[in-house]
């Protein structure tokens, strides 16, 4: 049985999950939805330069891997 997604888990992250500072915390959210718009599974961290999954990449996936993922569409 697959896990439980979050209403708006596509497209909104649980909060304390993105950065404190708001600007950088924008950026993610602009890069995130950009690779949904692309259709892509990952984006560049916009700090880090490391690679980040898709809340759709991760809703494919049909379990929460419990790795605390920034993007997690499941329920906490």
């Amino acid at each position: 049985m697959a896990d439980r997604l979050r209403a708006d888990g596509i497209r909104a992250p649980l909060p304390v999950r993105l950065p404190r500072d708001p600007v950088l915390a924008a950026a993610v959210l602009v890069a995130h939805d950009d690779a949904l718009a692309r259709g892509a599974e990952t984006y560049r961290d916009p700090r880090s330069g490391l690679l980040v999954l898709t809340a759709a990449t991760l809703a494919a996936r049909e379990r929460c891997c419990g790795s605390g993922c920034r993007h997690c569409p499941y329920e906490p």
